[in-house]
């Protein structure tokens, strides 16, 4: 195991000791940066990734949330148990209004997501079908239970939050360095060339936008758990604003880049809300130096590397043995 490795799964094991040492509230700071980066890791696919400027990441999280919450609260169904059919709806849900969209670019695109989010936060408002309790929201979601166990104090939402946190960087770890991560990527710097170079971009994109649908409906399961009520307000164009800043501050692409963006954004304000009235002022101000400097982000993404040599190799290989074989 190298330095490296090592230093990790000391942090780790450091980090995952923490509720022993800090009150609840503090506790429960952590957990919201978790719940911002599982769900900024899933806008990343969106944004980071195949460089759609998506701006309604939070509508796909109200489906989720409120998808656990009907079942939850009117058919009793455990809440653990609504998770995958939360991410299915709010896939589904993706597919269906990403598709007449997904040809757009740049602000064309952001202003039509920000009209989505807007629609379904007035859709739950005026309780669509009789479901969604109209602006007060669902009352008395029921605690998780794993194992027979019951999630219901901070420090047990603290494991549940950043367990199911690291099998999202898990799967975005993989994701990215996967063809279809790599595909993305290509579209995201050039979608004509990636287009004339074969790649169906319009299914690569809408594929991205149900994913990052999928997992954002899913943190929508562990939000109404967490909070045992759920309104439309939870779900603002404001929510939406806020991870898009996460993925941007942090660098579009990068995991590590999303993980510091949600600790500054989410977590870092929290340290002094003595000066709460000078925040607004203080992020604006960030933004602007962030835009004028560092405009790839905190982290960016290391440049992907490919071993050339190796290839034309490989390459190389089978027709000298064709050409030997010929020979005889």
């Amino acid at each position: 195991m190298d330095k490296r490795t090592l230093a990790l799964f000391a942090g780790c094991i450091l980090f995952g000791i923490l509720p022993m040492f800090i009150n609840p509230y503090w506790t429960d700071v952590l957990n919201n940066v978790g719940l911002y980066t599982i769900l900024a890791l899933s806008l990343n696919i969106i944004l980071g990734h195949a460089g759609l400027f998506h701006m309604g990441h939070a509508a796909f999280y109200a489906v989720g949330a409120y998808t656990t919450a009907i079942l939850n609260t009117q058919y009793g169904v455990p809440v653990m148990y609504t998770m995958p059919l939360a991410g299915l709806l709010a896939g589904i849900f993706a597919l269906i209004v990403a598709r007449p969209i997904i040809h757009l670019r740049g602000d064309y695109l952001l202003i039509v997501t920000i009209g989505i989010v807007e629609i379904v936060r007035i859709a739950l408002v005026n309780d669509i079908f009789g479901l969604t309790g109209g602006a007060n929201g669902i009352f008395g979601i029921a605690r998780p239970s794993m194992f027979g166990f019951k999630i219901k104090k901070p420090e047990h939402f603290f494991y549940l939050i950043w367990g199911f946190c690291l099998l999202t960087i898990f799967f975005m770890h993989r994701l990215e360095n996967s063809r279809f991560g790599r595909a993305l990527n290509y579209i995201k710097e050039d979608d004509v060339a990636a287009e004339g170079s074969g790649i169906d971009t319009a299914y690569y994109k809408l594929i991205a936008f149900v994913l990052g649908a999928f997992w954002a409906g899913m943190t929508g399961t562990i939000f109404a758990a967490k909070m045992t009520i759920i309104s439309p307000e939870s779900f603002s164009f404001w929510e939406s604003v806020v991870l898009f800043t996460i993925v941007i501050l942090g660098g579009m692409g990068s995991i590590r880049g999303v993980l510091v963006g949600a600790f500054l954004i989410i977590g870092l304000p929290e340290l002094f809300r003595e000066l709460a009235m000078w925040r607004m002022l203080v992020f604006g101000l960030a933004m602007i130096l962030m835009m004028i400097f560092r405009t790839q982000g905190l982290i960016p993404p290391p440049p992907r590397k490919y071993d050339v040599l190796a290839y034309l190799k490989d390459a190389i290989k089978p027709s000298a043995a064709s050409a030997e074989g010929g020979a005889r």
